[in-house]
């Protein structure tokens, strides 16, 4: 990653509305893709996989907010998921 790039940090607490949709449970993440294309941000960085998704669905729903955004995401740890759906 180029110098003088931004990064915008995402985090959210798992047990926090943890059977709400999609909408509600992923408000914070979908307010931050907002924020990083505001902010001119190019990529963001997330810990966990489980951080966009505990489901594979939730996954590629916040995948699919990112698309088109020339927005990177870079995930710094984790396990292999074992999808529970």
């Amino acid at each position: 990653m180029p110098k003088n790039q931004k990064v915008l940090l995402y985090t959210r607490d798992r047990e926090a509305n943890k059977n709400a949709p999609y909408a509600t449970k992923f408000e914070s993440f979908i307010k931050a893709v907002a924020e990083a294309k505001a902010t001119g941000s190019a990529l963001i960085l997330v810990a966990e996989p489980w951080v966009i998704g505990d489901t594979y669905e939730e996954v590629i729903e916040s995948l699919s907010h990112l698309a088109g955004t020339d927005i990177g995401l870079q995930i710094v740890g984790g396990r292999p998921a074992l999808w529970k759906n």
